[in-house]
């Protein structure tokens, strides 16, 4: 019997590569680089499965692109905002995603950009490098202290609650702002407060909130404007949480302390973006899942979508369970 063709727009890595190979006849996209626009179009014709990468946009065209015979599309990512979901529903096809297996790397990423933007780490390592470093003070570089401050976590679900752990360990007072206050039983000494007062009391602000209607440009002037002249800002989550033009005024004014960025918008972002001039922004290239096991076990999630898709089976992890039944 032969087997189902699908088109992979990204090499995956071992052993999920392999996974795939076995059971499937692959369409893999060779480039470093996502297909463009032209090229998905061309190479989901006549596939019954998609395993994409958050930077492909996949909407009801590629869909119908397909030719009618597309029964999964697996997104080796934890969002799937890059995915046209209700398109995906209407067509009965089942959308997969790798929720959990990222939670510590991203929780680990979070903490490192607190403290390298609180403590101005990259500052100093290019002055170091530049030669500007001429000798040592009491007022050189100073930066935020941890113990005894106010952690403001925007969006408590599992990658926020690791990151609440974490900082029980440096002294830290944590607040959170989300929908669904988080059970007792969870362990988590962490108090639910609205988004206005997370704002108003936190010297870090760290963003896990989806990317939703209600969540784009959440972090906006007004939200700059209520936040402490000392706060540190870390996003982990989605680039268009943030408005970064709010947030290129807010830093150069010195309204708030710093920033780091794991996530923006575009990505990549344009070399003469204004915030790569600000030496209180840190900016890093969406990787605060890039550890050896968490790439590894997001590859194998995506490879056990993909196949239990094709095999008519429930995804282990569906975005739209009401399809995969």
């Amino acid at each position: 019997m032969s087997k189902p063709g699908v088109f992979v727009t990204r090499r995956i890595l071992e052993p999920a590569m392999s996974m795939v190979d076995d059971f499937c006849e692959i369409d893999l996209w060779q480039d470093s680089l996502q297909p463009d626009r032209e090229e998905l179009l061309h190479h989901i014709a006549g596939k019954q499965g998609l395993l994409c990468l958050l930077t492909d946009r996949i909407d009801a065209e590629v869909m119908d692109a397909a030719g009618g015979v597309l029964k999964v599309i697996s997104n080796c990512a934890v969002g799937e905002d890059n995915v046209d979901v209700p398109a995906a529903t209407a067509r009965g096809i089942p959308v997969g995603n790798t929720p959990g297996v990222l939670t510590e790397a991203t929780a680990d990423m979070t903490f490192a950009l607190l403290m390298a933007a609180a403590r101005r780490l990259l500052e100093g390592e290019r002055q170091v490098r530049s030669g500007s470093w001429k000798t040592w003070s009491l007022d050189y570089l100073l930066g935020a202290d941890f113990v005894g401050s106010t952690l403001g976590i925007v969006g408590f679900g599992r990658i926020g609650q690791a990151v609440a752990r974490r900082a029980g360990g440096f002294g830290m007072r944590v607040i959170y702002s989300d929908p669904n206050p988080v059970p007792a039983e969870v362990g988590i000494k962490a108090t639910r407060v609205d988004f206005d007062t997370l704002l108003r009391q936190s010297e870090f602000v760290s963003l896990h909130t989806p990317l939703t209607n209600e969540t784009r440009h959440l972090m906006n002037a007004a939200a700059f404007a209520r936040m402490k002249p000392t706060a540190v800002l870390v996003n982990t989550s989605r680039g268009l949480v943030v408005d970064q033009e709010a947030l290129y005024d807010a830093l150069s004014s010195k309204r708030i302390f710093a920033a780091a960025l794991d996530v923006t918008v575009p990505e990549p972002l344009p070399t003469d973006s204004p915030l790569l001039g600000l030496e209180n922004c840190i900016i890093v290239p969406h990787i605060a899942s890039a550890s050896w096991q968490a790439r590894k076990d997001m590859s194998i999630l995506a490879a056990e979508n993909l196949i239990a898709g094709l095999k008519g089976e429930k995804l282990p992890h569906c975005v739209n369970v009401q399809v995969s039944l």
